[in-house]
């Protein structure tokens, strides 16, 4: 264990966190001032008028101050841990700040849905140009090393996929940034024990902004104007992150941290775990959607949030159902892959559980209607 490698990450954890605190309280008086507020609508959950909806932006300043708070340290201390930042790096940072802006933008003054994809989708497109690309599927449905005129498009896909997911499960307070907090977690230690620090470094800066907004968003009063919404800003950042750290770990190719099984397979459901409730509630409501013939795009309430709250749940259970569930993904894809089994079959199961856990909540959701149609 390196110690002063854990000390580092501790810096730029503590930077950020401490950062994120001294911030906060400006930007809600600045949002007040301004009557920067997220206004309620047909498809949020949320009825009060003066809560502000730009807790997101600290965490891009905050990370950075973070990161660069540590890697002066780290100078400071002749360390020699800089050969991982380089031009791809910089790069996917300048994708995540034009995600962040475009956010922002759409936070202060709307954005059409189809622009916001299109920016989407050149940065997820900086991803392969970067080297950063999914190059193999690990036996997924048979499918193994896949060519480069095909790992570009699945990368963009992939990236895309997670970045919407994000911002789409960003529905009641503390979800988004709780399994963000999570996954950015896992994957810090997971590059710490891969010896790459500077994305370690990354995660650290990120989780403690986000750990500042999960107290302001969940323990906040409107009244006294201490709570605040993620915003655009924030879930297109964390959503983009998290594609970035992804498809990153799934390049890595041979983790030493797990002896008991194939390492090619954790490289590549690791990343899929981390991430795997709002993915897949991204694809069913995308499904749903299509079925309808409505635009993917369009707007409703259908999503794993809306659902907990349909089936009785108040917002706090939702959130700690929804949690509870992706932790369980988390235990049973790691047993299911400590005795062997095949990447095939782990996401076939992962598939069947999220179907039997919606099938349980539209069970709950009509009990919940014929209870209510008994009241009245």
């Amino acid at each position: 264990m390196d110690i002063a490698n854990i000390l580092y990450m501790l810096t730029a954890f503590g930077l950020s966190t401490i950062t994120t605190f001294i911030l906060m309280p400006m930007l809600l008086r600045l949002c007040k001032r301004r009557g920067m507020y997220d206004i309620p609508d047909e498809r949020k959950v949320h009825r009060i008028n003066n809560i502000p909806r730009l807790g997101g932006v600290l965490f891009i300043p905050a990370m950075s101050v973070g990161v660069a708070g540590t890697m002066v340290f780290m100078m400071i201390n002749n360390s020699d841990k800089f050969s991982q930042f380089n031009m791809s790096t910089i790069l996917v940072i300048i994708g995540m700040f034009l995600l962040y802006l475009i956010g922002l933008l759409d936070d202060l003054f709307g954005m059409p849905a189809t622009l916001k994809f299109a920016i989407q989708l050149i940065v997820s497109i900086f991803l392969p140009f970067c080297g950063l690309y999914i190059h193999d599927l690990y036996g997924l449905f048979g499918l193994e090393e896949i060519p480069a005129w095909l790992s570009f498009p699945i990368t963009v896909f992939v990236s895309l996929l997670i970045v919407n997911a994000i911002n789409l499960i960003d529905g009641i307070d503390g979800l988004a940034s709780s399994l963000s907090f999570l996954a950015i977690l896992a994957f810090g230690i997971l590059y710490y024990f891969e010896n790459l620090l500077f994305y370690s470094l990354y995660c650290m800066g990120l989780l403690g902004s986000i750990l500042v907004f999960f107290i302001y968003n969940i323990f906040g009063n409107p009244q006294k104007g201490t709570k605040t919404f993620m915003g655009d800003t924030g879930s297109l950042t964390l959503g983009y992150a998290l594609a970035f750290l992804a498809i990153r770990y799934i390049m890595i190719g041979n983790p030493q941290h797990v002896e008991t099984t194939d390492n090619n397979n954790i490289t590549f459901l690791v990343p899929f775990t981390l991430v795997i409730v709002p993915c897949f509630d991204l694809v069913r409501v995308a499904c749903l959607r299509i079925k309808r013939g409505v635009s993917i795009f369009f707007p409703d309430k259908t999503h794993i949030h809306h659902k907990c709250l349909h089936a009785g749940f108040s917002m706090h259970g939702a959130l700690g159902l929804i949690i509870a569930l992706q932790l369980s993904f988390c235990l049973i894809n790691y047993l299911l892959l400590i005795g062997n089994c095949c990447i095939s079959v782990i996401v076939g199961i992962d598939i069947a559980i999220f179907m039997a856990f919606n099938l349980w909540l539209n069970y709950k959701i009509r009990k919940n209607e014929l209870r209510n149609a008994a009241k009245q």
